[in-house]
């Protein structure tokens, strides 16, 4: 093993966490936008768009990442293991992300298969890029404390991304389109392919593999599968991280629905207004024409901007709950922290089942206030799965850091395939009418419960769970003593 375990560099910590950002401007619009887009701009049929959901996260994810994990953990390269699966597959992702959000005109049956072959191919090549970006945050450094800090800044990208898209995403669409929202979407996913790939590229230059196997470590793929089912850390994990993004999935993709069905627009109108936001769109434009430029057109009606405003405050607060994640694990360790921020997450998507349409004061301080409290936990969960490749490597003398990672990979798609088929799924078993004025009752109770109730119940088995998993702070200091030991002896 390579005993060099030396402190990140803040350009290595910013270089490798664009290669988030980059993914998650892909990643974010799935969860957020693919249920709307397929239902109600590329006019699939609500029960059809779950099926594809579904079955091409299944197929490109959930059933490729574990063959992928076994493929990045025997590549040998110049340039380490997982750094060249970046490089390799920047291009390939930004053209695949063009692809699934274009809206070609090839009849009811051609559309569908069209849908099914670019989103699981598109799924396919997030999953040769993003499991082996996934597992360089496990050799880039021996060190815990130095992985919660990698964490925190990956997380701000992260977050940064999904501001993008759950803010700005459809005001851009709107705009860019000329209210064409397909044109619009087209345009918008060109550009995020174009900047992807150049952030993808700058994270394969400025990052080092520093953690790497004896050379005469071997190690055959039963071997690897059965150190797996061993490691009660990663059983645990992988379960987390599908209830995770099952959370993450549902909720994200039914926030539209939620404010085009449930929210009371009369309302809405009046609190941004309150708020001074009218203003300060008003006062940016003059700001801008007074110089020579054109206005932001910022879309009129108050469902896309307090749909913008809600995601927005959400994401702030996110980041500051991801300042507030590595000093609490420093201090009480990664399963508590994360454990405890997830419950009172889980808590403030929970009230939303018992606010009335016009309570939106209480809709936007629960949304900043859930925000921050899942804030402090997105980094916490990558760096305890780097610290089950270690615990793996301690117990059983093997590293093998992107099968390991595969756990984090697989749950993730799994979840997203089961969220994101959930909203469209929900929306069909309530009786969801596309492109109606006004949906039935039954559908904008079914919304409230999906963003609610149905939303807070995985993330609080997630904390049930969490009592089983033993990599406490105590645990966490025995590993990484010990390892360095066998490293420097090495």
């Amino acid at each position: 093993m390579d005993t060099s375990t030396q402190k990140l560099s803040v350009v290595e910590k910013v270089g490798y966490s664009l290669g988030d950002l980059a993914a998650n401007l892909i990643f974010q619009t799935f969860i957020t936008f693919l249920a709307y887009f397929y239902t109600d701009v590329f006019k699939i049929p609500a029960g059809t768009a779950s099926t594809i959901i579904f079955w091409g996260g299944i197929i490109g994810g959930v059933l490729f990442n574990p063959i992928m994990g076994l493929i990045a953990d025997r590549t040998n390269t110049r340039w380490g293991k997982f750094r060249p699966w970046i490089l390799w597959t920047a291009v390939p992702f930004g053209v695949m992300s063009l692809l699934a959000f274009t809206t070609p005109d090839l009849g009811e049956q051609g559309k569908v298969y069209y849908a099914m072959i670019t989103y699981t191919l598109l799924v396919i090549i997030y999953a040769a890029n993003n499991l082996p970006y996934a597992a360089l945050s496990g050799v880039l450094t021996g060190s815990m404390s130095d992985r919660n800090s990698l964490s925190s800044y990956r997380f701000v990208a992260v977050m940064v991304a999904q501001f993008v898209i759950q803010v700005l995403l459809l005001p851009l669409v709107l705009m860019v389109g000329d209210g064409d929202q397909a044109i619009g979407f087209q345009k918008v996913m060109k550009f995020f392919a174009i900047v992807g790939t150049i952030f993808f590229i700058i994270t394969f230059l400025t990052t080092k593999e520093r953690i790497v196997p004896k050379p005469e470590q071997k190690s055959t793929v039963r071997e690897d599968l059965t150190d797996l089912m061993r490691n009660k850390p990663w059983v645990l994990t992988l379960v987390v991280t599908v209830l995770v993004f099952i959370t993450l999935a549902l909720k994200g993709g039914t926030y539209i629905f939620y404010f085009q069905n449930y929210v009371d627009e009369a309302a809405l109108a009046s609190f941004l207004d309150g708020i001074g936001f009218n203003a300060f769109i008003g006062g940016l434009n003059s700001v801008l024409t007074g110089i020579g430029l054109g206005e932001f057109h910022w879309p009129d009606d108050p469902v896309a901007s307090g749909f913008g405003m809600f995601n927005g405050g959400g994401i702030i607060f996110m980041i500051v709950g991801i300042g507030f994640s590595k000093p609490l694990a420093d201090r009480f360790g990664k399963r508590n922290v994360f454990g405890a921020a997830l419950f009172v997450s889980a808590l403030f998507l929970a009230v939303f089942a018992i606010y009335p349409p016009d309570a939106i004061g209480l809709i936007f301080v629960s949304q900043i206030l859930h925000g921050f409290s899942y804030g402090i936990t997105i980094p916490l969960l990558w760096a305890m799965i780097a610290d089950v490749a270690d615990y793996s490597e301690w117990k059983n003398n093997r590293r093998a850091t992107a099968i390991i990672f595969s756990a984090m990979i697989l749950g993730l798609k799994f979840g997203l395939a089961v969220g994101g088929a959930l909203v469209a799924k929900l929306l069909d078993i309530y009786g969801y009418v596309r492109g109606a004025a006004e949906q039935p009752a039954e559908v904008v109770t079914g919304v409230k419960l999906a963003i609610s109730v149905y939303a807070a119940i995985p993330f609080l088995i997630c904390c049930v769970l969490l009592f089983w998993y033993e990599i406490n702070k105590e645990m966490e200091s025995r590993i990484e003593s010990e390892l360095g030991q066998r490293r420097a002896a090495g």
